[in-house]
């Protein structure tokens, strides 16, 4: 895996050229190189060799307190003292003033070694992000510092019972803590009072205190909420009270553990039901949490989507190492596994020995398969960390563009390695054979592990209404266009280049077939028409997008070395067994085909 890494971070992103920018002035390739040692280093002895007992002595309550995974805490401290928490912060707070790509690269090990451990982490980093983005200054030097510095862990409370992805549905409210509530330093002050659901890290006893961010609804004078998204806003509520100058009071406030959910898979990190102001503490005397409100009033998805959008980069990442861990070990498996013999004009010569797996065809299409979606999977997440970078450092006109292309391919970047990282997880367990389906073997666990990352942060049916349904039509389409100008330069460069050429045609053949198709969807005005086929119109451009990146790599790559032949073979496994398959995916969204919307409850 890392020689593919520093060959997309260097030869593909040319992440050295960042250095010539002022924030990354003091970095190098020597000083990224340090970062990804250390991580990598960390991640193989603390996180690696845990990650089964994590999975099978997963969190329990026992009425008090969260019990924890043994070697939990060892591996999140030596994470904590790494620096990774305030990897991307600057100096001032602590930080290295890394590339967001570096950053990204870097955490790709612990995603790959343990990812339910490495969430607690994750999880603190883009709360204290999101806070240095739109919380106050005394905000950010009470919660965001003690994050950075790994004092305090985080988490992020979106969703509810009977709410689930649709956030406008919410009711946990949030009503002014006394006439003076606008007056206290760390923000307006609030009651807040509510059950969030699936609530990562939301109660253990890694740290001394948990910093929650809710989203929940001020109710109007008259006492009711706001329908709508347009009346959520976004509170900072700590598990225990908190002083102005950042210490603890001795006092917890109203958040109580109402039980945890027992998951699949990723099961290292606990996962909660929260309730907020049931009275089981009473913070200054009275029932309610007390949550102080980060930027203004009904501006709550506003600021929670910089964590999520941050988050769901992380995510694909995420299901592209966990798709790459189950790569390396069905690699691994069918290089010593001896079974079958060769099969000549006559038949099967049992007389000769065995040979390794890995000599079979079909075995190579699912090893093939695996590498096309796990490395391409890793490039794209790479890719879009590399684009933040842009549009934050870059001149800017080149920002700009980096955010339309961004935008275009955050839908992807989370939903494409989930579906496509799972399905390697399946193919590794295939290569595996029964041994893949026992538990005497990694494999089974990195599927399950997986299966969350097609749910979480947005439902891949909900990326999929996003993509057709706001990114590609925005502005009008400007982001699309952003993006196909980039796609065109590919296609161009590899029109001259002998052997690649056939594939820069049919690369641009997919994309005129996405825009069709995208104008076919639309083409009557009827947004239920057109975002009824929005799950296969994400697939079929999740798949125009990672030919894209596999056609660039083969660019970069070369030829001669079995790395580069490596890759050359993936790209062309890709183009010849993938990309093909956007053609049905786009057909029921060009006819705008109507079973899935007609089809009525009773029929079922």
């Amino acid at each position: 895996m890392r020689q593919t890494l520093d060959f997309l971070l260097h030869d593909w992103l040319e992440v050295q050229a960042l250095s010539e920018r002022p924030r990354f002035a003091e970095h190098s390739l020597e000083t990224f190189a340090a970062v990804l040692d250390t991580c990598e280093r960390i991640a193989r002895d603390k996180f690696a060799p845990i990650n089964r007992i994590t999975d099978t002595q997963e969190p329990s309550f026992d009425g008090e307190r969260v019990h924890l995974p043994e070697g939990t805490l060892a591996a999140v401290n030596a994470y904590v003292d790494s620096g990774m928490l305030a990897a991307s912060q600057d100096y001032g707070w602590g930080g290295m003033q890394l590339p967001c790509v570096i950053e990204m690269a870097a955490n790709a090990f612990f995603s790959k070694a343990n990812v339910s451990v490495g969430a607690y982490a994750l999880l603190t980093g883009g709360n204290a992000n999101l806070l240095m983005a739109h919380g106050t200054p005394k905000q950010k030097e009470v919660f965001a510092q003690a994050e950075f510095a790994g004092r305090w862990f985080g988490t992020m409370c979106l969703s509810e019972p009977q709410a689930g992805s649709s956030l406008s549905d919410i009711v946990t409210r949030a009503e002014p803590d006394g006439e003076d509530h606008a007056q206290d330093p760390l923000g307006p002050r609030y009651r807040l009072k509510g059950n969030k659901m699936w609530i990562s890290a939301g109660e253990h006893e890694l740290r001394e205190n948990i910093v929650h961010l809710v989203l929940a609804k001020i109710p109007t004078p008259d006492g009711k909420l706001i329908p709508g998204a347009k009346g959520i806003s976004l509170f900072i509520v700590p598990k225990r009270m908190v002083t102005a100058e950042g210490g603890l009071t001795g006092e917890r406030n109203d958040v109580a553990l109402a039980g945890l959910n027992h998951k699949l898979g990723f099961r290292g990190t606990s996962n909660c039901l929260l309730n907020f102001g049931e009275g089981q503490f009473l913070p200054g005397g009275k029932a309610g949490a007390v949550g102080y409100l980060v930027g203004q009033p009904g501006e709550g998805l506003k600021c929670m989507f910089h964590m999520m959008n941050e988050a769901r980069i992380g995510v694909g990442l995420g299901a592209a190492m966990l798709g790459y861990a189950g790569y390396e070990a069905s690699l691994a498996y069918a290089r010593q596994r001896p079974q079958g013999r060769p099969v000549g004009a006559g038949g099967k010569d049992s007389s000769l020995p065995q040979r390794p797996i890995i000599e079979h065809a079909d075995v190579k299409r699912m090893l093939l398969a695996q590498k096309s979606y796990v490395e391409g999977g890793l490039a794209l997440a790479l890719l879009c960390a590399r684009l933040v970078d842009e549009q934050h450092t870059a001149e800017p006109e080149a920002a700009q563009e980096a955010q339309s292309v961004l935008e275009v391919l955050i839908p992807i970047v989370k939903s494409w390695p989930s579906e496509w990282g799972l399905e390697a997880n399946s193919l590794a367990i295939q290569v595996l054979g029964g041994y893949g389906y026992t538990r005497d073997f990694p494999v089974e666990q990195y599927w399950r592990d997986n299966r969350l990352n097609m749910i979480h942060e947005g439902t891949h049916g909900i990326h999929g209404l996003d993509l057709l349904g706001r990114k590609v039509v925005m502005q009008g389409g400007q982001a699309l266009m952003a993006l196909a100008a980039r796609i065109n330069r590919t296609v161009e460069a590899a029109l001259q280049q002998p052997g690649l050429d056939e594939l820069g045609n049919a690369l641009a053949a997919a994309m005129a077939r996405v825009g069709r198709a995208t104008k076919q969807a639309w083409s009557s005005g009827e947004p239920e028409e057109a975002l009824a086929n929005a799950t296969p119109y994400l697939q079929a451009f999740g798949h125009l997008v990672l030919a894209w990146v596999w056609l660039d790599l083969a660019l970069k790559a070369g030829q001669g070395s079995d790395f580069a032949r490596g890759k050359q073979a993936a790209c062309r496994y890709f183009y010849a067994y993938e990309l093909p398959k956007i053609e049905a995916w786009l057909a029921v969204v060009g006819r705008r085909e109507s079973v899935c919307k007609d089809m009525a409850d009773a029929w079922f």
